[in-house]
């Protein structure tokens, strides 16, 4: 799939066209913004909608989270911190990254790959969080009273969910004419230049490197200009102007240059996706010769690569062995903990892998990726009572996670508690943004003939609530 980002924008902006409205001017803020509860609304119906219907989300909990993390970093900078941000990523090999209203930030597998160092991959998400901060999709959109959220939201999955060519004229599919179009994506320049001058200052106040931002993006305007029309997907969707190149290098050279480390997770994450790329042979191969040559800024993940690549191609010997000279480099990090007890399950080795999940946990208490797979795992041993009570505690600090309850939902049908696994499959599937399967879920729940008067009187509350919700969603008549 290839997501476009600026064509994103292009939506949005062409929307008050579609109704009959004018585009409010770039500085003329009253009146323009849509109000923070609806601007929230839609990026949550876009967004849940967009995962229903896309099967390239990455749900590896240990890349997900450190990509929060890092951007977690940025946001705290942030002079608008108290905006909510998620941070997501999609399996493709595209150098991208794209922001959607209400601070959801989708972010390529490609461009942890493509980048030189972390500064790099941090300066573009700054420039997206920047997007957000300074509420440019709400500025595009302005007062659309006779729109209903879903009908805004689908406009936007229509077109970050496309997965043909990213020839402009596809929007003429949602409206308006050729030349519209031109005329707003030279409008959403301006928001391109506004979001490289506030992620800088972003990136400088997180504590990153601000000379990679600019490296970054003068790397890819050199691959674009060798491969001409295999430009980076980047390029293609953040037109990068000799005026904005210029803008970020006179920015860079006026602070001193200071070293900034890559992180350690920087170096294992990325090690982490190079090991599933591919046949398992070729990636033993690659990161055997990679270490042989001593080709890499990291050992440790260089070592964490051919160990991952080593059990994803069954060397469960040669695996085990690597990981013990990985250990030697690292001996504490729940990421290597999360490794070895994937080896160990991989070799059936359950009450081995229990032991170093629990181990993991007592040092890194926090590590939810640790977390969901010692509840994997108790519910692989049919732990299901241990299990229920791990995704409980979790559910207190993450309401909004659908990976917990569904698996809740596994160990109340593995124990026969129907009530209880309509009710989470309910939760389930309204995080997913489908609303009417949950709807029936909790109707299920309702005819399950078990429960007491307080779960009924709980499951009914939460029922008015949902049909109130997708009563809300209905266009106007």
């Amino acid at each position: 799939m290839r997501i476009r980002h600026c064509l994103l924008l292009a939506v949005f902006a062409l929307i008050p066209a579609a109704l009959g409205q004018g585009l409010p001017e770039l500085g003329d803020a009253a009146g323009a913004f849509l109000s923070a509860p609806m601007e929230k609304r839609i990026g949550e119906e876009a967004y849940r909608d967009f995962r229903y219907r896309d099967v390239s989300f990455v749900d590896d909990p240990e890349i997900i989270k450190y990509v929060n993390d890092l951007g977690g970093k940025l946001v705290a900078a942030s002079p608008d911190r108290g905006q909510g941000f998620e941070f997501f990523v999609l399996q493709e090999n595209t150098i991208n990254a794209f922001a959607m209203p209400g601070g959801y930030i989708g972010v390529h597998t490609g461009l942890l790959l493509a980048a030189q160092s972390e500064s790099e991959v941090a300066g573009v998400l700054a420039h997206e969080v920047s997007h957000v901060t300074q509420h440019h999709i709400a500025r595009m959109i302005g007062k659309q009273s006779d729109a209903s959220v879903a009908s805004v939201a689908a406009m936007v999955v229509a077109l970050i969910a496309a997965r043909t060519s990213p020839d402009l004229a596809q929007l003429t599919l949602v409206t308006a004419s050729a030349g519209a179009i031109q005329a707003q994506l030279n409008y959403s320049r301006d928001f391109e230049r506004e979001a490289d001058r506030v992620g800088f200052q972003l990136l400088n106040d997180a504590g990153f490197d601000v000379h990679a931002m600019a490296a970054f993006f003068e790397r890819l305007q050199k691959a674009g200009r060798l491969y001409e029309n295999n430009a980076p997907a980047y390029l293609r969707t953040h037109p990068i102007s000799g005026e904005r190149m210029a803008d970020m290098q006179n920015r860079a050279q006026s602070l001193a240059y200071k070293q900034v480390p890559d992180s350690f997770e920087f170096n294992l994450i990325r090690a982490k996706l190079r090991a599933g790329l591919g046949d398992s042979r070729d990636a033993v191969a690659t990161a055997t010769e990679q270490l042989r040559q001593r080709r890499y800024t990291s050992e440790a993940g260089a070592r964490y690569f051919l160990t991952a690549a080593l059990i994803r191609d069954k060397n469960f010997v040669a695996a085990e062995k690597e990981l013990g000279n990985l250990r030697l480099l690292a001996p504490q990090h729940p990421m290597i903990d999360l490794l070895q007890a994937r080896l160990q399950t991989e070799r059936n080795q359950t009450a081995a892998a229990l032991t170093s999940l629990r181990n993991g946990l007592a040092l890194f208490p926090n590590y939810q990726p640790l977390r969901y797979a010692l509840i994997q795992l108790l519910q692989d041993a049919s732990e299901h009572a241990q299990a229920l009570s791990e995704t409980e505690v979790l559910l207190k600090e993450l309401r909004k996670d659908g990976r917990l309850y569904s698996m809740r939902a596994k160990s109340f049908a593995a124990t026969g508690q129907q009530l209880f696994l309509h009710q989470a499959l309910a939760e389930q599937y309204y995080l997913m943004g489908t609303i009417p399967a949950a709807i029936d879920q909790l109707q299920l729940a309702q005819k399950s003939g078990a429960g007491n008067f307080y779960q009924l009187s709980v499951i009914e509350a939460r029922l008015r609530e949902m049909r109130l919700e997708l009563a809300s969603q209905a266009p106007p008549r």
